[in-house]
């Protein structure tokens, strides 16, 4: 049997309907970790949905409780072979946003897989439930093929928290450190660059909220009485915003910018495109970093947002000044940018520049920024491995513009990171109509079936050559 009797193995999971089969009964389950009324589902997920194929492959698993208090649980699974010469690791989340029930277009629902021609409809089809089961599939085809062996051990950890901010997971993590030692990490989340294009990402942009408020007197005034006399909440927070990004998106507080653009990062970078597939908003060619292209500025660079701004009383308007103006921000950041320091940066700035009556403060807990050196042993193998079983030439993306918990895998428990997502970026991801698109499930289910064969193949040798005991080839 070969690598080819692999990648057949797994098309032809998806063409018989097995594949659709286990992800319906996945999807139905209505593991929404932002309800709290839905706990209970989210241990269902894992214990119904999960272990038992796990279980059937091999593994022995547990399912532990959150150190977070409140947090949902976590599965913990290992596949251990006596005379493994490495470790992979891999990762998912069973739980889901808000299913957004009513808000779907007629004749879909959250939680039935419903397929209209390639889209495959339905509340974790792509985030992230579809993108477990393909890699799940594409692992039980792999060791059919190879008789139950790998030659590497295979460990699991499935969080239920990821769409509240992966709550416990560091903590997890760190208690069980021994047990999920790896070699590597592989995983799938978030979208391609295109659907059309294999895409391979190596860590995720971080992010950190924050938020922004005037408070200068309690209540509103006469405009008419007061104006031109008092100052105004909402101007005075709008040009504070103001000084930390233009009106062009341009980023003003150099604390707040990452170090540089790496040259390999951007030589990365320079094939792939952002944005053309249908449902794609149109790209402002202005907004942003100049002289960084499009692509550039979303995955290499960093960039400020508002996301929310309130003063006065928007639903019904009066004639009075407010006193009072708040903004919720947020900043996506690269590698090389001073993460630990964003407030004090911008009360700096914000001091600088005559804005002392603005509060700022760190809004929730911030996720760390990770990118896997571009030049990595393990990513010229994945992208090798890529090719040989699409045919096609793969994306490389040295950071995901996105944010995942990442730092988790690369820097508390020091692996090199591989992403291979099976989603795009119209998906719909976390709003109703969410969907996976058939064709890519399909590509993805050999893509894996791929890489977990050439794991066995010549993993080991990508883990010599890392550690200085084999010569590149």
């Amino acid at each position: 049997m070969s690598r080819d009797d692999a990648l057949a193995k797994a098309a032809a999971y998806f063409d018989d309907g097995r594949f659709l089969e286990t992800l319906s009964r996945r999807v139905a389950v209505r593991s929404e970790s932002q309800n709290a009324a839905g706990a209970p589902l989210l241990r269902a997920y894992l214990d119904e949905h999960i272990a038992p194929q796990l279980t059937q492959l091999g593994f022995t698993y547990r399912i532990l409780d959150n150190p977070h208090a409140g947090g949902g649980p976590f599965l913990l699974a290992t596949r251990i072979e006596a005379d493994a010469a490495f470790s992979v690791l891999t990762y998912g989340h069973g739980d889901v946003v808000r299913g957004q029930e009513g808000l779907w277009r007629e004749g879909l629902e959250p939680w039935r897989v419903t397929v209209q021609g390639d889209r495959w409809y339905g509340r974790g089809t792509a985030d992230n439930k579809g993108q477990h089961t393909i890699n799940l599939a594409a692992l039980a085809q792999v060791l059919a093929v190879r008789g139950g062996k790998l030659g590497y051990n295979v460990k699991i950890v499935l969080e239920t928290g990821e769409e509240t901010g992966s709550p416990g997971l560091r903590e997890f993590c760190a208690l069980h450190q021994e047990e999920l030692a790896a070699d590597v990490f592989i995983a799938s989340d978030g979208p391609r660059v295109a659907a059309s294009s294999p895409t391979l990402f190596l860590g995720s942009r971080g992010f950190f909220n924050f938020s922004l408020k005037a408070r200068l007197r309690d209540g509103g005034h006469h405009s008419g009485n007061w104006g031109g006399l008092l100052r105004n909440a909402g101007t005075r927070l709008a040009h504070a915003i103001a000084s930390l990004v233009d009106a062009k998106g341009r980023v003003l507080v150099k604390g707040l910018l990452p170090d540089s653009l790496p040259a390999n990062v951007k030589e990365a970078l320079k094939t792939i495109s952002v944005g053309g597939d249908p449902g794609d908003p149109a790209i402002d060619s202005d907004w942003g970093e100049p002289g960084l292209t499009p692509t550039e500025r979303v995955y290499g660079w960093n960039t400020v947002e508002v996301l929310a701004y309130k003063t006065g009383n928007p639903d019904a308007p009066v004639g009075a000044i407010p006193g009072y103006a708040f903004a919720l921000c947020q900043i996506r950041f690269v590698v090389g940018s001073d993460s630990a320091n964003v407030v004090a940066r911008i009360r700096e700035h914000l001091d600088a520049h005559g804005f002392d009556d603005i509060d700022v403060q760190a809004d929730g807990e911030p996720m760390a920024a990770t990118r896997l050196d571009p030049d990595d042993a393990w990513v010229r193998w994945g992208l090798d491995s890529i090719r040989r079983s699409t045919g096609k030439a793969p994306s490389l993306l040295p950071n995901f513009g996105g944010s995942l918990p990442n730092d988790v895998f690369a820097e508390l428990l020091g692996m090199p990171t591989l992403w291979f997502p099976h989603s795009y970026p119209a998906c719909s991801q976390h709003a109703p109509n969410e969907h996976l698109l058939g064709s890519v499930a399909r590509e993805g289910l050999q893509l894996m079936a791929g890489i977990f064969w050439d794991l066995a193949e010549s993993g080991h040798d990508v883990v010599q050559r890392r550690a200085g005991l084999q010569p590149a080839p």
